[in-house]
């Protein structure tokens, strides 16, 4: 196996709590709910739950993937948490990467 079939193969191991994430359709529109209302502070749940009709423990949970996948964040204001993608801390850019080196393998093999 060659070195950039090694480094593919890692780099999809890397991103598969990622690729996880992204690929459920209620965590996709839960990213638009959050997309939708601005960078920082973010968006409650509250008002995530309205937005995507589902329960709050069902919102909840789907966050909290979302927050392993470190994709989306949390700030803390008193009692209160807002949830927002932050593009500095996000594991995004690693989805990104991983495209850019597939493309480039596939380059290869015309």
């Amino acid at each position: 196996m060659r070195n950039e079939q090694k480094a593919l193969i890692e780099m999809f191991k890397d991103c598969q709590p990622l690729l996880t994430a992204i690929g459920d359709e209620t965590r996709q529109l839960i990213m638009v709910a959050i997309m939708e209302n601005g960078c920082y502070p973010g968006i409650r749940v509250g008002e995530i739950t309205k937005k995507v009709n589902l329960s709050r423990p069902a919102v909840s949970h789907h966050i909290k993937i979302l927050m392993d996948a470190k994709i989306v964040n949390v700030s803390k204001q008193g009692t209160m948490n807002f949830y927002y993608l932050d593009p500095e801390k996000s594991r995004l850019l690693h989805l990104k990467t991983l495209v850019e080196h597939i493309e480039l393998l596939m380059k290869q093999c015309k």
